[in-house]
């Protein structure tokens, strides 16, 4: 249910004012290269631009926002997306933080991710030499067929995964959120970055992003409502300690600093561990 329009100006003032009292835990917890006030006016253009989110529940969303910074990701629908299920507000990494991330590591070269369209000359071989060759179609691409990603370490060794189209629908499906938000209004990049999720797995990575996945993981759970055999996961990697985890655990252990919402408080550490520094220079 969206917010009435007679409403959605004094919801946003409200959420506006919350956000700005976050300002000291944004900017402990955001990399140097992101100013608190640029977080908070990007993530101020994300509510407006998506009415679900003014009726979501006002905990989730700030929250959600705080996700955002400690991960060191605007929410910007390109880093990252704050998407809702359900009635609340959650963070979820999008394609470009998610690469993000995986650069943090210092040992990626080079990183392609594309999409595959029905009409692109394309040509992927396994085997003992692995290869992938895409020659895009210049007009009239047609539909998505699937997505690929190649990184180059800086040993030289290269690194290659493709998913087709029936492959990233099977993830789709058992998303908590695939019939809403990033899957419905950017499923091209939400393809990308399903075959980012899956090839970063692989990768050498920053003890940030492995927290990222693990709590984006919970975005492709199936809802609570589904049948039982829906449910099934790919096994996952055994979790790692990540500095995003202590600061969640940091969270739950210290004594809690209150923000003001629409129903009462939202719970908060105030210095949250400041995420990696990352650079802004994403392909995509």
């Amino acid at each position: 249910m969206t917010t009435p329009p007679n409403n959605q100006l004094a919801v946003v003032n409200e959420v506006r004012g919350a956000i700005a009292k976050m300002a000291p835990e944004f900017k402990a917890a955001l990399p140097a290269h992101v100013t608190a006030e640029r977080f908070m006016r990007v993530t101020m253009t994300a509510v407006q631009n998506n009415p679900d989110l003014l009726s979501a529940d006002r905990r989730s969303l700030y929250n959600a926002a705080m996700r955002a910074a400690q991960a060191g990701l605007l929410p910007d629908g390109r880093e990252g997306a704050i998407v809702t299920f359900s009635g609340k507000a959650q963070f979820m990494p999008m394609v470009a933080g998610v690469m993000k991330q995986v650069r943090n590591s210092g040992e990626i070269s080079t990183w392609s991710v594309q999409a595959v369209y029905e009409n692109d000359v394309f040509e992927y071989e396994l085997g003992d030499t692995e290869r992938i060759m895409h020659k895009p179609a210049m007009r009239g691409a047609g539909a998505l067929i699937g997505a690929y990603s190649i990184v180059l370490m800086k040993d030289g060794e290269r690194s290659r995964e493709f998913m087709n189209v029936d492959q990233i629908e099977a993830i789709r499906k058992r998303s908590r959120s695939g019939n809403a938000g990033p899957w419905k209004t950017d499923y091209d990049e939400m393809a990308k970055k399903t075959v980012v999720r899956r090839h970063s797995k692989r990768l050498p990575m920053s003890t940030d992003l492995d927290g990222i996945l693990r709590e984006d993981d919970e975005m492709y759970m199936p809802p609570a409502d589904a049948p039982q055999q829906a449910a099934a996961e790919p096994p996952q990697k055994p979790a790692r300690a990540s500095r995003l985890s202590k600061v969640t655990e940091q969270q739950e252990q210290a004594p809690q600093q209150q923000y003001p919402d629409d129903d009462g408080v939202i719970d908060m550490q105030a210095n949250a561990e400041p995420a990696g520094d990352a650079s802004d220079d994403s392909p995509i």
